[in-house]
């Protein structure tokens, strides 16, 4: 940020022995206090990012937000005057803004050429800050007292430190990484540098670029909560710290990790950690703590930009906050050990393109367990945008609370997850002898037990509730495609789902209805819950067992899902538990595998007003078929065609031959079967081979262009 200035060649109250060698040469405090001068920005940068109201003095088209000041003015014995200024209210089209100063004047010997005459003796000298600048508002002027981490002093006095360019004028702290460590231009008495640390004691902006790598390389942010928020502008820097984390907010109100359009900005940590932090909260807590990630906050964190962010993590997460984590913009990459983005209060994605690869945890994860957080719905995760791959080793997403997807104003999220490697022990049989699209399941595969792991390795996670509206969702997992604990709410989206267990499970309540567009390609189980409410949309699964199962159990496996914060196996199957089942509306297609296995199973009651249903079951052993019910079966409204190739225990059946050849149904309803059988069940009247589909409307489910039913 450039700020038009008045040059002041020197501070008329002072003397002359004060500012030994003050001439036009030194760099000169900017009467950036005059309200009618405006404000231009040096930063190159005109993307478009995203949350603009937030970001302090940015370019581009964001709103500029610029936080109050506070001044103080340390001469360091001719090598310039530094402050600490902050300028509020600032817009695009000017500044009007008024100054709290407090300013200390002194001089040191740190920043001394080793030519000065004084051979490194220091004095200090302290003079009004109405000798600079009128104060205006000075009981704000109290520059808040940081007390910073033990292994990472705030002031830098040791001979040793590089010598920093210090130049106070009121602009953005630029800090540049080379070999041999950081230097700064604009302190404003706010940045410390050390080698390859770099600590922040204000809030405001501070631009970052350069290279460097060592067991120093960080960036330490501490200020107090009371403070503005800081802005790490990212402008081309390759950090990598080979002991520890090199990103580190230890304390502030909230702290944006900007990536600049048109730059790349590589972090990479250590693979172990032995150093600790001891500082004071703002509460006057002392505090002891070791970083946990790659990018590692103890507040707010907000990741933006236009540029490109790789996170490299060796240690733990890539990216962590232990409060409440935003990703609005820009490209993304993290690879991490263990989760890829986590924050712990929550995790909000509106935006960006972000890949993210796990070794041993899960892909982007919320997990508070403080009881009064929760109640007041912490422990969340919205994806309101953005594009987004995961690949992990456990979860994808997970969330201790609610997990909520749904459109933006403006965009719809687009998300890919691949968990435990994907889905991979069940399998459809490739033979010409009949079944699924010439294919059709191994008959020893249908009424078996699912291959799950052992190991929590969902798609989706939300322990008390998920709901998804929008968006296109494709979910390849090992375990269940989208597991909640409590209540899932399908009304809108894509979602295409493989995986060797179920394709969607809730342990309270799931309900489809509205846009919903739901295709299970392969599971054990397709949909599963106690209170199974479909409602709308259109719906799809193919399984190797039951395609819906009402049923009030915990698991579908006697040994899966029992670590990790998953919710235990049910001992072997869903016997003794209850369930209901109602239809209401919605297209909804079930294709079950050979074997005990049910189209449409409950152990309660099955009720259907509404909605078109289509099942296939090729059930060859056991008792169910294509309805199977433990309680009250009432079929009064909507249109239900069943194909099967033994006895359904619940519907009205009716001994029909049918093949692949035709379609078969009535004047209402027709579908044409993907295997040969000799039993049907109907709820429009005695189904035969209906010679056209013309006039009929079609709707095909999931991908298929084949796989589609005719209505009228």
């Amino acid at each position: 940020m450039k700020i038009k200035l008045l040059t002041m060649s020197c501070i008329s109250g002072l003397s002359l022995a004060m500012f030994a060698g003050c001439s036009d040469s030194n760099p000169a405090i900017g009467d950036f206090y005059n309200a009618g001068e405006g404000i231009t920005s040096s930063d190159s940068q005109t993307g478009t990012e995203t949350g603009a109201t937030e970001n302090p003095a940015s370019s581009g088209s964001e709103n500029q937000t610029v936080p109050t000041s506070n001044t103080s003015v340390s001469s360091d014995s001719g090598s310039g005057i530094s402050s600490n200024s902050n300028v509020a209210n600032s817009s695009d089209s000017g500044l009007n803004a008024s100054s709290n100063s407090n300013v200390s004047v002194s001089s040191s010997s740190a920043n001394t050429p080793a030519s000065s005459a004084n051979n490194g003796t220091s004095s200090a000298v302290t003079a009004s800050s109405s000798s600079v600048a009128p104060a205006v508002n000075s009981s704000s002027s109290t520059i808040p007292s940081v007390q910073s981490s033990s292994s990472t002093p705030a002031t830098q006095s040791s001979s040793s430190s590089p010598v920093q360019q210090v130049i106070s004028n009121g602009e953005t702290p630029v800090i540049t990484y080379a070999a041999s460590g950081a230097t700064v231009a604009n302190t404003n008495n706010c940045v410390t540098a050390t080698g390859g640390t770099v600590t922040i004691t204000c809030g405001g902006e501070y631009d970052f670029s350069g290279s460097y790598s060592g067991s120093d390389a960080q960036i330490l942010v501490n200020t107090a909560k009371t403070d503005s928020s800081v802005y790490l502008n990212m402008k081309g820097l390759t950090l990598t710290n080979t002991a520890d984390a090199p990103i580190y907010v230890q304390k502030a109100s909230k702290a944006f990790v900007v990536a600049k359009n048109g730059t790349t900005n590589t972090f990479t940590d250590g693979s172990s950690r032995t150093k600790t932090y001891n500082y004071t909260n703002d509460s006057g807590e002392a505090k002891t703590d070791t970083t946990g990630a790659c990018i590692y906050a103890k507040d707010d964190l907000t990741i933006k930009g236009e540029g490109t962010l790789i996170v490299k993590a060796n240690y733990n997460n890539g990216i962590h906050t232990s409060n409440d984590l935003k990703v609005k913009n820009g490209l993304i990459t993290v690879n991490a050990k263990n989760n890829g983005l986590k924050g712990k209060g929550s995790v909000e994605i509106s935006g960006g393109t972000i890949n993210i690869t796990t070794t041993e945890g899960d892909g982007i994860k919320s997990d508070t367990e403080d009881a009064t957080d929760l109640a007041n719905g912490k422990g969340s995760i919205e994806i309101t945008g953005g594009t987004i791959t995961v690949t992990s080793a456990f979860d994808g997403i997970t969330a201790a609370n609610a997990v909520v997807v749904a459109n933006g104003e403006s965009k719809s999220p687009n998300i890919k997850i691949t968990t435990g490697g994907g889905q991979s022990c069940l399998s459809l049989n490739t033979s010409s002898s009949g079944g699924f699209g010439g294919g059709g399941f191994p008959g020893g595969m249908g009424g078996g037990s699912s291959c799950s792991p052992s190991e929590s390795m969902k798609g989706i996670k939300g322990d008390s509730s998920i709901t998804i509206s929008g968006g296109v969702i494709d979910i390849n997992s090992r375990d269940d495609g989208i597991h909640s604990g409590g209540t899932i709410t399908l009304s809108g989206g894509t979602m295409t789902i493989a995986t060797d267990d179920d394709g969607v499970h809730a342990e309270k309540a799931l309900y489809v209805k509205d846009n919903a567009n739901v295709s299970v390609t392969i599971a054990y189980e397709g949909m599963e819950s106690p209170d199974m409410n479909f409602e709308g949309g259109i719906t799809s699964v193919i399984t190797t067992d039951d395609g819906w199962n009402a049923a009030g159990g915990t698991s579908t496996t006697s040994t899966g899902n029992t670590s990790r914060g998953g919710w235990g196996g049910a001992g072997g199957g869903m016997g003794g538990s209850t369930g209901n089942l109602k239809v209401s509306g919605g297209y909804h297609y079930v294709y079950v595998g050979t074997g005990d296995t049910d189209g449409i199973d409950s152990n309660g009651g099955i009720s259907i007003t509404g909605g078109v249903i289509i099942v296939e079951c090729r059930m060859n052993g056991g008792m169910g078929g294509m309805v199977d019910s433990d309680g009250t079966t009432s079929i009064t409204g909507g249109k239900l065609l069943g194909f099967g190739t033994n006895n359904s225990e619940e519907g009205t059946q009716y001994s029909v031959n049918f093949d692949t050849n035709s379609y078969y149904g009535t004047s209402d309803i027709a579908f044409k079967p993907s295997f040969s059988g000799s039993k049907m069940v109907s709820s429009v009247g005695k189904p035969g081979v209906v010679s056209s589909v013309s006039g009929m409307t079609k709707t095909c489910f999931g991908n298929s262009t084949d796989r589609c039913v005719y209505t009228k």
